[in-house]
């Protein structure tokens, strides 16, 4: 999964997508996410990394990561990278 080529994403987690005209805004971890979504790493990747640097436990990580991934779907910023 990746996040789409056309949505705009600032090094402080603004986001901008042209399509709809919807900007949003995450935190530090959440503009970490995107970044790692942007460069193509697969999830698991993404959640290693992020649990390794914040030392999270993997079942809270886990479940906060699946939602954030389901609002980037619900809000059409993210498309399949086959």
């Amino acid at each position: 999964m990746r996040i789409k080529t056309n949505i705009a994403v600032s090094d402080s987690g603004f986001i901008f997508n042209p399509d709809t005209g919807e900007s949003f805004t995450v935190n530090p971890i959440g503009a970490l996410i995107i970044a790692h979504l942007k460069e193509g790493k697969e999830d698991q990747d993404i959640s290693n990394k992020i649990r390794e640097t914040y030392n999270v436990e993997f079942t809270t990580f886990e479940k906060d990561f699946d939602d954030f991934i389901g609002l980037l779907k619900n809000y059409s910023l993210v498309e399949n990278g086959d």
